[in-house]
């Protein structure tokens, strides 16, 4: 089995008051959060999870009923940024697959465990910027 990695150029955002508005965007949990946060999903996690989030039985855990995502986003959005590294048992089923990081940014993992958080049966409300200014981001 292999690992399809898809990567993605932005525009510039280098001034402030784009930094601001995409922060706050993230926090509010608007329509374009919700696009970006599908948007990673179907290029990044759609396929180990699945389209419909429920992954591979021994391989990629399902995300639908998802106790981390449902018990701990901050845990979520850490393992997003920093990947895992795999050999987890989950509802009592063993995940041997390793998970590669799959985004750069605090934002970007916000914005697809928000994204998972409230799709695929789940209804586990959100989590904000704030919430997650202490997860440190791996270096690579």
């Amino acid at each position: 089995m292999g690992v399809l990695f898809l990567t993605s150029c932005g525009g510039d955002s280098s001034t402030s008051e784009k930094k601001s508005e995409a922060k706050s965007e993230v926090v509010t949990g608007n329509d374009k959060v919700v696009d970006l946060g599908e948007k990673i999903y179907n290029e990044k996690c759609i396929v180990c999870h699945m389209a419909n989030g429920e992954g591979m039985t021994g391989a990629f855990p399902s995300l639908k009923d998802s106790d981390l995502i449902r018990e701990d986003k901050k845990a979520a959005v850490a393992q997003a940024l920093n990947g895992s590294p795999g050999g987890s048992t989950i509802k009592g089923v063993h995940y041997s697959a390793p998970m590669p990081p799959q985004v750069d940014t605090k934002e970007e993992a916000i914005a697809v465990i928000n994204y998972v958080s409230n799709h695929f049966g789940n209804d586990f409300g959100t989590i904000t910027l704030d919430e997650v200014e202490d997860v440190v981001i791996d270096p690579r």
